[in-house]
């Protein structure tokens, strides 16, 4: 059996998945784990971008460790970058997308280079603060020097790969994420991007997944879909054409895939956006805040900065509008959704896609006080995480009305992949706001799909069809 190396990283972690295919199914083994955390940094949020290399190294040394690998593919969150000179050095800092550096951009880029009707028309994607092309308008304003130097824009995944193999590498799945492409095309819109004053050399000549890029220490480097979400919805077992995806982790990502990108002014209304996948497909979805808001509460309650350097005085005083917080006491997930099963009596609900919940100080004193908004603010543990659990399904229930409405199509089942699926409570909840039946798993779903485009570009499996028939085996 051949091994392949799936490298998998999220917001908060990583991970190093070894897949095969056996007997007709594919096994996974987890071989190393780390902690992915941001720095502050002249003034914004960044990634530890060198320690996430090093420790990437590190992990693929562990699977070589194990034995023999085919191939490594590695899939991160979309938007993010950095540049690169012509020497091929970086010269941009990783700053994270959580960071306030895009304030005024979007009104900005609307008042003075195209409205936001037109920019959706053309590119399909969502308007949120963090997304690239929000970023690079903030870039050009603060360090315009660092566009001047730059030959190369490298998402963050790229870089990597660039780091592993030498090669610059651009794939099409993470970079439908910057809002700089043509939807239709699935290419640079290079007119939007001369508008925008940003240097077109910069733009690199896109390539699909399942390209090769280069090997590490012998072994070859894959393109799988690099954008996380792309390889999560590569890796659902769904039922019929009736199923609505979720992606659960960090980000609740709930859509379906299509043939072609929906631009309609209800969709751009609606805030629906059109990711680019693999083999040309589209992921029509609504981004929801999903578990940030637990993994943030749960971080601040066990005492943990999510970023180094960051004042911490919103948490102290938000922690004492608990009257259940215990000093010193550490909270797990399980223990977080067994508390809010507790107070299920508490039925405020807020709206988990408002801005205020993007970065705040203390994620504990925003929900406190938009809830106090709706009527009441929780007062106790248990109270907190039933509002953010409950505000949640509320909102996955109000996002598939609105993609049947899209859509003109009828759902009928919600499956559910990522890490967030073996949240029960979640899962129940979720249930009984939208009315549909509720399927969960795979757990490792993001990995599965990244291992799924490795193992066709390898000839193990015909097509997706035969790999996710693998899945459900």
């Amino acid at each position: 059996m051949k091994n392949y190396l799936a490298i998998d990283i999220g917001a908060s972690s990583g991970r190093h998945i070894i897949g095969r295919v056996d007997n007709g199914k594919i096994a996974l083994e987890e071989v190393f784990r780390f902690t992915n955390s941001q720095v502050r940094k002249d003034g914004h949020d960044c990634w530890d971008i060198d320690g996430l290399v090093a420790s990437v190294k590190e992990g693929i040394d562990a699977a070589l460790a194990k034995g023999s690998v085919e191939s490594i593919g590695l899939d991160t969150w979309g938007v993010d970058f950095v540049l690169l000179d012509e020497k091929g050095e970086r010269c941009s800092d990783a700053v994270a997308y959580r960071d306030t550096r895009t304030s005024g951009a979007a009104e900005e880029i609307e008042a003075g280079v195209m409205p936001f009707a037109e920019l959706y028309r053309r590119t399909g994607i969502q308007k949120t603060s963090f997304n690239t092309i929000y970023q690079l308008w903030a870039l050009k304003k603060e360090h315009p020097e660092q566009l001047e130097r730059a030959a190369s824009f490298l998402t963050v995944p790229e870089y990597i790969n660039y780091r592993l193999t030498g090669n610059i590498v651009h794939e099409y799945t993470d970079s439908s994420t910057t809002a700089l492409l043509d939807a239709a095309k699935k290419d640079w819109d290079f007119d939007l991007i001369e508008k925008l004053g940003l240097p077109k050399r910069i733009f690199g000549k896109l390539e699909m997944p399942g390209a090769t890029v280069g090997e590490y220490k012998g072994v070859k480097v894959v393109l799988p879909a690099m954008h996380d979400t792309g390889s999560a919805y590569l890796a659902v077992p769904a039922r019929d054409d009736k199923a609505v995806y979720l992606s659960s982790g960090t980000w609740s990502l709930l859509g379906v895939e299509n043939d072609k990108p929906i631009t309609t002014k209800a969709a751009c209304a609606a805030n629906f956006t059109n990711e680019g996948g693999a083999w040309g497909r589209y992921r029509f979805l609504k981004n929801i805040m999903g578990l940030w808001m637990i993994q943030s509460i749960r971080r601040e309650l066990n005492g943990v900065s999510y970023v180094e350097g960051r004042d911490g005085t919103a948490t102290v005083e938000a922690l004492r509008a608990l009257s259940d917080y215990e000093k010193g006491k550490e909270y797990s997930f399980a223990d977080l959704s067994n508390i809010a099963r507790g107070e299920n009596s508490f039925n405020i609900v807020v709206d988990v896609n408002d801005q205020r919940f993007m970065n705040p100080d203390s994620m504990i004193g925003e929900v406190v006080k938009a809830a106090a908004e709706e009527g009441r603010a929780p007062g106790t543990i248990g109270e907190l995480m039933q509002c953010v659990y409950k505000s949640l399904a509320e909102c996955y229930a109000d996002a598939i009305r609105t993609l049947s409405d899209l859509t003109g199509k009828t759902y009928t089942s919600v499956n559910i992949v990522g890490g967030g699926c073996q949240d029960r409570y979640l899962n129940a909840l979720t249930a009984e706001a939208t009315g549909l039946e509720v399927y969960t798993g795979p757990i490792e779903g993001t990995a599965i799909g990244n291992l799924i485009v490795q193992m066709i570009a390898a000839g193990e499996f015909a097509d997706l069809g035969e790999a996710r028939a693998a899945i459900v085996r």
